[in-house]
């Protein structure tokens, strides 16, 4: 064992680079992170198919923000490797951040800004020249039912318009991999919709999208792959057919990570 992590980060896993086939859109290996005597990522390694929609399901605290988090540079894991499209993300940073989108789950913005110089921010920031990123962000706005709210800080947006104006702006550049966690919480039915169908002709042109839920309905009409994770561990990976095994995804799901409660009693309810 390693630092109490347990025995698969002793496990040799293969080099990305040297394996056959495709590259992967992410590549982790080994990814493990521990807050204080807890661990919170457990060794996870993990391949993320190019032109792939790809959801990562688990309940509450499985470790699927701090793995999305590791594997796009956002925090620096205790062991393991993130590579995108073949650049190491913790050895060349820039490079891997350049062909990356992310939308981090509580995510915090430049919020004295409106939505339009948010998102037009966040173009220059990448290099972009000005009037790619004034036509853009016209398109992403009105894309995303943003156009009427383009002046208005994104102080005073609702909790659904500050995810969709964040989504903007991890779309900007148009990046080669998308990781969003949770981008439809808060996000009204029609608006979920028109993501929805941004994501899909994204993915339909060669782009890669990875989403993390805890929504089994969602992800299983919208995802193509799937990663079932608990506890900080990797329980199934795979195509969505392969993971259900002739279930649907959610009893699937409980099969894997169990902890059903039981429901009896609480007789005081139906004393009414």
């Amino acid at each position: 064992m390693l630092g109490g992590y347990s025995g698969c980060m002793t496990a040799p896993h293969p080099d990305p680079a040297a394996s056959a086939g495709p590259v992967p859109a992410l590549s982790i290996r080994g990814l493990a992170k521990r807050f204080g005597g807890k661990i919170a990522v457990d060794g996870i390694s993990l391949d993320v198919p190019a032109g792939s929609f790809f959801g990562i399901v688990g309940p509450n605290g499985a470790g699927k923000t701090t793995t999305l988090s590791m594997a796009t540079g956002l925090l620096r894991p205790d062991f393991g490797t993130a590579v995108v499209h073949g650049v190491d993300v913790w050895a060349r940073p820039l490079e891997a951040k350049k062909l990356m989108g992310i939308l981090p789950d509580g995510v915090r913005l430049f919020d004295r800004l409106t939505g339009e110089q948010l998102v037009t921010y966040a173009g220059l920031l990448r290099g972009m020249d000005k009037d790619v990123v004034a036509e853009r962000v016209g398109e992403l706005l009105s894309a995303l039912d943003l156009g009427e709210d383009a002046g208005t800080l994104v102080v005073d947006y609702s909790a659904g318009m500050t995810k969709k104006i964040a989504l903007a702006s991890a779309l900007i550049h148009a990046p080669r991999l998308l990781v969003l966690d949770e981008p439809f919480e808060s996000v009204d039915p029609v608006s979920a919709s028109n993501i929805r169908s941004i994501l899909d002709r994204y993915v339909s042109s060669g782009g890669t999208v990875i989403v993390s839920s805890h929504v089994m309905d969602l992800v299983q009409r919208m995802c193509d792959h799937v990663a079932v994770v608990a506890a900080g561990r990797l329980l199934a990976a795979g195509t969505v057919d392969e993971v259900r095994d002739g279930m649907s995804l959610e009893d699937r799901f409980v099969q894997l990570v169990g902890g059903r409660s039981h429901t009896e009693g609480l007789e005081w309810l139906r004393t009414f």
